[in-house]
């Protein structure tokens, strides 16, 4: 014997208005419209229908989304009904207003119905990829309107002289309206106050870690790379420690963007973890854009002072407005370009090469204090950029 369980009770995310009666049909196995019949008869006959209803609604989920596009949407413009039939009510209570007519109970529901509407709109459309910006937009507009022109001419009724409680409605209606048109701007400049407090917060707290582990364990890691030398693999390990947590530290306060002192930085962290080496990136001058032939060269210089120098590797960048300098300096054996074999091709065409097809120039030759240096140069363009 087969035993079948009845699908779990879920809410649909393409949905009428708030899915209830889908997913119920589908957990009992049931004709939609037979559920909704049912609902509609148990609202009829006591109101049981609708207690039903909301209670589905509040504690029944939403069936998980497939994959970042698929939003929950209504096929049911409920917040534009909800405003039809608010106009509806406004007419209604500004007619009784004006025959001496007791219009309280069509205001009450010309304030139920018009900020409905807004509360719907605020809070299901904003995520309904139906909804467009413009029809959000109109809602709030809209609604604003109804209840502050609704207020206006109830003041206005029997030759602008309303009874009291009729005059105390409308004062009453047209707060609300206002307040209705200020409320997503009112909302807008409470989220972002709290999130500059909210990140201030965070700020305050990063510089205090930052401050204490400073003080303790940065001071630590530059101790051990001092000791140990930047050749070997204690040195290498804090080296890398150190960057990554100076980069954590520090996330959000430099530049934004991939400029050239950043990118050569990224290199330099890159070929840390791979050689025992010790590359230092000191850049002066404006902030300049990376480029890729600049950027290619000098990673191969800074890959072959790694590889066949080690220990310490430093590299400057300077940037004027006629254009950008790039110095890799090491302190190994050197290197003659004229001994080289024809076959290696590293400098003469991943350096040199590459920077005179990119326009710029790029010369190998023996440093003041012995090793090699490799100069870059490139000149800037017209406007600003390499």
């Amino acid at each position: 014997m087969t035993t079948t369980f009845a699908p779990a009770l879920t809410r649909p995310r393409r949905m009428a208005v708030a899915g209830v009666c889908a997913g119920l049909a589908t957990h009992l196995g049931w004709r939609e419209s037979t559920v909704r019949l049912v609902v509609i008869g148990l609202t009829v006959l006591g109101g049981a229908g609708i207690l039903l209803y909301l209670w589905l609604w509040a504690f029944a989920p939403v069936d998980e989304a497939q994959g970042p596009d698929d939003a929950v949407s209504r096929s049911v413009p409920v917040a534009a009904i909800l405003l039809g039939l608010g106009a509806v009510a406004a007419i209604v209570a500004v007619t009784l207003a004006n025959v001496a007519a007791s219009p309280y109970a069509a205001v009450a529901i010309t304030v139920i119905l018009g900020g409905g509407a807004v509360a719907w709109n605020l809070a299901f459309d904003r995520d309904d990829d139906i909804r467009s910006p413009r029809y959000r937009i109109l809602v709030r507009s809209f609604g604003a309107a109804l209840l502050t022109i609704t207020g206006v001419l109830l003041l206005l009724s029997r030759g602008a002289r309303p009874d009291a409680v009729t005059a105390v409605l409308a004062v009453f209606m047209i707060v609300v309206g206002v307040a209705v048109a200020a409320l997503p701007g009112i909302v807008r400049l409470w989220t972002e106050l709290l999130a500059e407090r909210a990140g201030r917060v965070r700020e305050e707290q990063r510089a205090e870690i930052a401050a204490h582990l400073h003080d303790s364990v940065l001071q630590t890691l530059a101790l051990i790379q001092n000791r140990a030398g930047p050749s070997s693999e204690v040195a290498r390990l804090a080296r890398a420690q150190e960057r990554e947590l100076r980069d954590w530290l520090f996330a959000g306060s430099g530049p934004v963007g991939e400029d050239l002192a950043t990118e050569l930085r990224r290199v330099a962290a890159a070929i840390e973890l791979d050689y025992p080496a010790r590359v230092e990136v000191v850049a002066t001058g404006e902030p300049a854009a990376a480029h890729t032939a600049l950027v290619a060269a000098a990673r191969e210089a800074m890959l072959n002072a790694a590889r066949h120098a080690g220990g310490e590797v430093s590299v400057y960048l300077e940037t004027s407005p006629d254009g950008i300098d790039v110095f890799i300096r090491d302190r190994g054996p050197g290197i003659d370009l004229a001994t080289l074999p024809a076959d290696r091709l590293g400098i003469r065409e991943s350096i040199i090469g590459r920077m005179s097809r990119a326009g710029g120039s790029a010369t190998v030759a023996p440093g003041a204090g012995g090793g090699t240096e490799v100069h870059l140069h490139l000149d800037t363009e017209p406007g600003g950029s390499a």
